[in-house]
């Protein structure tokens, strides 16, 4: 599909430069072999392709008018930047996209000298921007600076907090917001594009230039109704007063898919001197492939897939999904529990959350790309009596510390944090993984920290945390499948802060938290065979520990390994505290801590992060002979 018979036109281009020695008239035919190319790499590796499809004309249109990678390009977030990469000189590389030593799925600064910012959370573009349009002033720079936010991302309020500051400096920074699901307004056809174009060309800028000239020897009171009949004028036509009351310019809606729109527009933004200027560009989500246009939330991310039928590649395994088990138990509890509501920031296929909106739509709230409300907003009905459960992937959850803080663990709280994508998260690499979850959560008194070993502790503790409600209580769990564990019927509440002994030993103890527990199995019963008595055990709890069992694993054991899926200052930093404390790390005791190394890996099958980590079986067994050292030689031997 990507040969050279059916992509001339993309075959010459190399890098944004080729593309700018094309004629406009030939950018309609760039645009639908890109689109072409992008479902055929895409359908390789999966990936995410909605959102790429929908901005194919807009990357065309950018790289055509602007002086990249001069003219500094941030895409907000990478499921846009799919298309720009195959036009920076990437797209030999496409079709190894998220996969081990392959591209990043993002923008990747190491990556592309057109990549200025890289950025895996989203509605940081704008920020970013300024920054650069700052730099550049200071500098006595001329480039522009252009920033392409969407795909839900202006939803957050950095965005809006971002165009406070650059409304308030003036500062020359183009924002162009990729509207895809209408949310804001639809583009009003030919009237649209024509309104478009006349507010963004030099004619009117300059009038409107010579209008503020004059106003300013008005009264103030005049002055400032002047502006104010402009703005609104303006705005009633275009819609675009609340970003005019940001300080920003406004044009559009224009279609973003339509070339001939497109292209004067950016021009005319481009050549504008002055002031920062909002570009509302509405497009469709998955564009010119049916399968993407009629399930968009389907086709936002993917697997493998068939280009003719748009079937996407099954997940291989019985085992249930960690989020399907979690949305299923939550159900059940809901099913008794009136009081029990879910809370997502705009992933209700992600957390699961769209099968408990489908039984319980008024008990289920999507606050869209807004992490920080979405635990304010928790803490708020908790106050008031319910139970809610803030389904967050680790890796958001860092974006609403301080709310997790000062609204939730000071004022004592029970909010449910159901925490997925726990750990290594495969091929969408450092930005998504779930490291910091325990080691942020811990230091927060009163807030309860569990971890699920398999498919049935998860169901087990979101029966806890239904259950308890003297606080703020979080779970973690992983991406992907269970371990095909027997499942039980309904979960049972566990005791607070108590784990679990596994298998009994002598001389060897294991301790996981989290679904390293396997692997802790696995590698006792390799040390078995050497003849090293080895103890498993599950902590379950990072806080409050399981005092009596960690003492007693000390006392006890001659090693003593904990292992988990997280970065330093987690479950082992509290497990040392203790210790240290009690002073049972005087008698000789070797306890080794297995945690993420201390740096970002990249993007690879989870399975290969987990043993670049040395989190697995054989990572604990090495572990456990460096701690014997001289010993382990002679039991090697023997």
């Amino acid at each position: 599909m990507s040969s050279k018979s059916v992509t001339p036109l993309l075959d010459q281009i190399s890098s944004p430069a080729d593309l700018r020695t094309l004629k406009e008239g030939q950018l309609r035919q760039v645009a639908d072999e890109l689109r072409t190319d992008l479902i055929d790499a895409v359908s390789k590796t999966g990936g995410h392709l909605g959102a790429g499809l929908g901005v194919v004309e807009l990357t065309v249109a950018i790289h055509h008018v602007f002086n990249t990678p001069d003219d500094r390009l941030i895409w907000d977030v990478g499921h846009q930047a799919y298309p720009h990469k195959l036009l920076t000189g990437r797209r030999d590389g496409m079709r190894t996209v998220r996969q081990e030593g392959g591209l990043s799925g993002f923008a990747k600064r190491t990556e592309s000298e057109y990549d200025p910012f890289g950025a895996g959370h989203s509605s940081t573009s704008i920020s970013a921007g300024l920054g650069m349009a700052v730099a550049r002033d200071l500098s006595g720079g001329k480039n522009n600076v252009i920033a392409v936010i969407g795909d839900g991302a202006m939803s957050a309020g950095m965005a809006y907090e971002a165009m406070n500051n650059a409304g308030a400096l003036d500062a020359r920074l183009i924002v162009i917001l990729n509207d895809n699901d209408m949310s804001i307004a639809p583009p009003t056809g030919a009237m649209s594009a024509y309104l478009a174009r006349l507010v963004s060309g030099k004619t009117y800028r300059s009038l409107r230039d010579q209008a503020k000239s004059i106003s300013q020897h008005l009264p103030g009171f005049f002055r400032e109704g002047a502006r104010r009949t402009e703005e609104y004028t303006r705005g009633f036509f275009t819609g675009g007063t609340m970003f005019e009351e940001l300080g920003f310019y406004y044009v559009g809606p224009i279609d973003g898919h339509d070339l001939d729109h497109l292209l004067p527009v950016l021009k005319n933004v481009r050549d504008a001197k002055t002031g920062p200027i909002l570009v509302h560009v509405v497009t469709k989500k998955g564009k010119g492939y049916g399968p993407a246009e009629n399930s968009a939330d389907k086709y936002h991310g993917v697997s493998k897939f068939d280009v003719i039928t748009g079937a996407q590649a099954k997940s291989k395994g019985n085992a249930p999904s960690y989020t399907g088990v979690f949305a299923d138990s939550l159900i059940q509890e809901a099913q008794d529990d009136d009081r029990i509501v879910a809370v997502n920031a705009a992933m209700p296929n992600g957390t699961g959350l769209d099968k408990f909106a489908e039984i319980f739509p008024k008990r289920t709230f999507d606050v869209g790309i807004a992490e920080q409300h979405a635990v304010t907003f928790c803490a708020g009905l908790a106050s008031d009596g319910y139970k809610p459960f803030a389904a967050i992937y680790s890796t958001f959850l860092q974006r609403a510390y301080d709310q997790i803080v000062h609204d939730v663990a000071i004022q004592k709280l029970p909010v449910r944090f159901a925490i997925d994508r726990a750990g290594y998260v495969g091929a969408d690499g450092p930005t998504h993984a779930g490291s910091f979850d325990t080691g942020f959560l811990c230091p927060l008194p009163g807030m309860v920290v569990m971890a699920a070993a398999d498919e049935a502790e998860l169901r087990h503790m979101v029966r806890t945390a239904a259950v308890y409600d003297e606080g703020p209580i979080s779970f973690r769990y992983p991406r992907g499948n269970g371990t095909g564990v027997d499942m039980p019927e309904r979960g049972q509440a566990l005791e607070i802060g108590k784990g679990r002994i596994v298998r009994e030993g002598t001389k060897v103890a294991i301790l996981s938290f989290g679904t390293r527990l396997a692997d802790s199995v696995a590698a006792a019963e390799e040390l078995e065979t050497f003849g090293l008595s080895t103890t498993v055990a599950d902590a379950r709890f990072a806080k409050p520990l399981d005092t009596e069992l960690i003492g007693r694993l000390a006392r006890n054991h001659e090693v003593l390994i904990t292992v988990e899926e997280g970065a330093s200052g987690g479950f082992a930093s509290q497990v040392l505290e203790h210790l240290a404390a009690r002073g049972l790390l005087d008698h000789g005791l070797k306890i080794r801590p297995l945690i993420m190394p201390d740096r970002f890996l990249d993007h690879a099958a989870p399975e290969t992060m987990i043993r670049q980590a040395a989190l697995d079986r054989q990572g604990i067994v090495d572990t456990v002979f460096r701690a014997l050292g001289t010993e382990a030689s002679r039991v090697l031997q023997a």
